[in-house]
């Protein structure tokens, strides 16, 4: 796969900064980044990778029933995820755990989801508006549009202040473009004129279909029969993700409808844990994106830049004593009551539930009712 004249880029595989006609009007956006900016840039990627390489070994080891790796997509994922303002609301996927982290949910919390021990992980309105996971593929596009709709019905956008007013982002892969809800969803965006960016992660897998078979053109033109401005952009440039999407979500907030970004990065792993890549993927493809990867670009920008050994050393420790948390409180988890299955089922206390947990409650007590009576 290569880059077109049309696709953003602002730091090349080499990792210097590009001049190009598509970047020119992202550059003021990455001008504006201060040191610290750039570095928390880089301490994300990194201590995500390594929480993600010890989740997945985790899941080998028996201690999770699956998980789905982020590996190779964190720059557009970290870029994203700091582009937002705190009052956007974001609507994940299920692979997005650079920004679950960046809007402070801790790791943990995906490890009680794919261990089982949680109906979806997180109290969205406690993490920064961070949604939960969906799994059903494609399904969060029409939450993500029904809570923009919500938004502008509410007067909560367009009234000219960045800082403020809300917008919404949604995430979602290449495979979920050819599910329908994503469509419906941008028939409803473009009807409404959303506050709201679409942001595709083109991973270029759909478990095991590739999205040349999926799509004859480029996907960030799909948007455009609906009305949508599309803009395509390097996902593993991290620059690049911050820049375009900081634009996007707010020129969508400023009124002037939704918008749709598509970031070519590469599912470097597996689709899941329960996938095997090997059988459908090239050596060659995949050594091409690994010479892409995100992190030792970003790495390279940075120490041209002047920044030196010890930080990227902190940060790799760093990393290390993130993943380390992780296998220590996953090997210390417990099971939950079982009275926590009917929990947050709806939102106020329901008379049907209280039932079931009574029912289940009385069903529990009569074994040892029945064991106590044979003693």
């Amino acid at each position: 796969m290569s880059y077109t004249a049309a696709t953003v880029q602002l730091l090349s595989q080499e990792g210097t900064l590009v001049d190009s006609d598509a970047a020119a009007e992202y550059i003021p956006y990455i001008e504006n980044l201060d040191d610290e900016q750039l570095r928390e840039f880089h301490r994300n990627m990194v201590v995500i990778r390594m929480i993600d390489l010890d989740a997945a070994n985790l899941q080998r080891q028996g201690e999770l029933a699956m998980w789905i790796p982020s590996l190779g997509q964190e720059a557009a994922q970290v870029g994203s995820g700091f582009a937002a303002r705190p009052q956007d609301h974001l609507f994940p996927a299920y692979r997005e755990h650079a920004v679950a982290r960046i809007r402070g949910v801790d790791p943990i919390k995906l490890i009680e989801m794919l261990r089982g021990l949680s109906h979806g992980g997180w109290d969205p309105k406690k993490n920064n508006n961070f949604h939960l996971y969906t799994l059903v593929i494609g399904s969060q596009t029409l939450h993500a549009t029904g809570y923009a709709m919500g938004i502008q019905l509410d007067g909560n956008t367009a009234n000219g202040d960045l800082d403020s007013d809300e917008a919404v982002m949604v995430y979602f892969g290449d495979g979920a473009t050819s599910q329908g809800d994503v469509s419906e969803a941008l028939v409803f965006a473009a009807s409404y004129q959303t506050p709201q960016v679409f942001f595709l992660q083109n991973n270029q897998w759909a478990i095991s279909v590739p999205v040349s078979k999926q799509s004859r053109t480029p996907l960030y033109l799909r948007p455009s029969g609906f009305g949508i401005p599309g803009v395509q952009i390097d996902g593993n440039d991290v620059l690049a993700s911050y820049a375009v999407t900081r634009a996007n979500l707010d020129a969508a907030r400023s009124g002037t409808g939704p918008r749709f970004i598509e970031a070519l990065t590469y599912r470097m792993g597996a689709h899941t844990t329960s996938d095997d890549p090997t059988k459908y993927r090239s050596s060659d493809e995949l050594e091409f994106w690994t010479r892409a990867d995100p992190i030792s670009r970003f790495e390279t920008y940075l120490r041209s830049r002047g920044e030196g050994d010890q930080f990227f050393a902190d940060v790799v420790a760093e990393g290390a004593d993130a993943a380390s948390d992780i296998r220590r409180r996953t090997h210390e988890l417990g099971s939950p009551p079982a009275s926590s299955m009917f929990a947050n089922v709806y939102s106020e206390p329901h008379p049907v539930m209280d039932a079931q947990l009574a029912w289940l409650e009385a069903y529990e007590a009569s074994f040892e009712t029945s064991a106590g009576s044979q003693a």
